[in-house]
């Protein structure tokens, strides 16, 4: 059963290869290329996929740069399975079930054929899961691959340093002994700290990025109130150049518009100097922190505002049309005497994203439509994807299996739920939501309501394969 679904998954990734390759595009995948054209510590985002696309240059192909994403769904996929079947004895349909939104998900798939790093990352983060999970006996030899699975998940988004904690705490709860937590702790810390003394380097800031404060300012940029917030010009001048002076009322409805669009971002200008400059993400950082303390209420109604946007039925526009309409099987752009339109010309590290682009495929990168490839993924993806309300109750199965296991700290119910929540509700309160954000939260609420279901669905006693499945794999009464 799992099988055939693994064969239709793969069946429409490779239409979708034919119908809009090499690759789709997305604003951010311009710095990627340009990270694997011209190695060096990018101001905005860590490298993990930038160092990807460094080491599949030598092939000169987008297409299969997109190919090595769809394996990595797919493996995802394989991973979840295997955990829930081998691990917690749930019957093949069930765990195939647990597995459909990683191989069916139109916008699953089509993010697969961005080129963008969530689709490395989400392998990343069901790699963590399944290791942790599936070994409750963990010798450091495991804990230091789970250690090295953290760091890449930490070098390809930030988001990653959330779930080292959760494992360390998880871990603990467990108490899976001293040795596999230093060895995890240890094997992600050397390469992290390397990024971070390689970053220093280049800006002068032992850190990740330039830019957590400033997207963060970008999520208070809404709702700050510099009156409420008390900001005494004379004693603090850099605050105050930060301040907006449109009434809350009035200003646009996108946080993300005051650090990108120049018009919305105008008080950030006002302190001089590039955007992503360490004084000014500073600067930043400290606004927005007295945001949120001058206005909890203001801010805690924004987080909650944007985490529901992930469970609507359908998915309405935002935060824009031009970014809404990059995750859409269709073209985003118009045809030009029936060729595609040329890639944007914005200026880039020594070049332009176009001639980038150009530079690392050695030949036409842009996105080619192809029929009837191309209509049959935008006719499937009006249909096939996991609603947000959907999701919202896979989310509900899981909280319960957690509630019910109380005793146990939710058992191993709490890691992939807990990761799944908090993969949701982070961008939320610290940027913007997105989309492409709620994807990788999928697979390991699945996981968490699979793992709380497994008594209900299972047909048959299931002998445990080893003695570290991480609960009994015996029917309860």
């Amino acid at each position: 059963m799992f099988a055939a679904a693994f064969a239709v998954g793969g069946l429409l990734r490779l239409i979708t290869m034919l119908g809009y390759g090499p690759a789709m595009w997305f604003n951010d995948s311009y710095e990627y290329v340009s990270v694997a054209l011209h190695p060096r510590p990018h101001p905005i985002r860590p490298d993990g996929y930038g160092f990807w696309l460094l080491a599949l240059k030598p092939f000169h192909s987008f297409a299969l740069v997109t190919f090595t994403q769809h394996l990595m769904g797919l493996a995802a996929a394989v991973l979840i399975y295997a955990l829930l079947r081998r691990k917690f004895g749930l019957p093949t349909w069930g765990a195939t079930l647990a597995a459909a939104p990683m191989l069916f998900d139109a916008y699953q798939i089509q993010l697969e054929q961005l080129i963008m790093s969530d689709a490395m990352f989400t392998l990343l983060v069901v790699g963590v899961i399944t290791l942790v999970l599936w070994h409750r006996r963990m010798s450091w030899k495991v804990g230091a691959v789970v250690g090295l699975l953290l760091a890449l998940t930490w070098l390809t988004r930030s988001i990653g340093l959330p779930i080292l904690a959760l494992v360390v705490a998880y871990m603990l709860v467990k108490r899976v002994g001293w040795r596999p937590i230093v060895a995890m702790i240890t094997a992600c810390a050397i390469p992290v700290l390397g990024y971070m003394a390689w970053f220093s380097t280049n800006f002068g800031k032992f850190a990740m990025t330039n830019s957590d404060g400033l997207i963060l300012y970008m999520r208070t940029a809404i709702f700050a109130d510099c009156a409420k917030m008390k900001i005494d010009p004379r004693k603090e001048l850099e605050l105050a150049l930060l301040c907006i002076e449109e009434p809350v009322d009035q200003r646009p409805e996108y946080a993300q518009w005051y650090l990108w669009r120049s018009e919305y971002g105008q008080p950030l200008h006002r302190l001089g100097g590039k955007t992503f400059e360490s004084v000014k993400n500073d600067a930043a950082s400290k606004f927005a922190q007295r945001a949120i303390l001058s206005q909890p209420g203001d801010y805690f109604q924004i987080v909650a505002r944007d985490f529901m946007r992930s469970f609507h039925w359908g998915r309405p526009t935002f935060p824009d049309p031009a970014t809404f309409n990059m995750y859409e099987f269709r073209p985003y752009y118009q045809l030009v005497d029936g060729a595609p339109k040329r890639l944007p010309t914005w200026p880039s590290y020594q070049g332009r994203t176009d001639t980038d682009a150009y530079a690392y495929e050695q030949g036409p990168p842009e996105t080619k439509i192809v029929s009837p490839w191309a209509e049959i993924m935008s006719g499937y993806q009006k249909v096939f994807y996991l609603r947000g309300i959907m999701l919202g109750g896979i989310l509900l199965i899981g909280l319960y299996g957690v509630a019910v296991r109380w005793r146990r700290w939710g058992g191993p119910v709490a890691l992939p739920w807990l990761a799944s929540f908090g993969l949701l509700l982070a961008p939320a309160a610290t940027a913007e939501f997105d989309y492409r954000y709620v994807l990788p939260a999928v697979p390991l609420a699945c996981v968490a309501a699979a793992i709380t279901l497994r008594h209900g669905v299972r047909r048959k006693k299931v002998t445990p394969t080893s003695a570290s499945a991480s609960e009994p794999t015996t029917a309860r009464a």
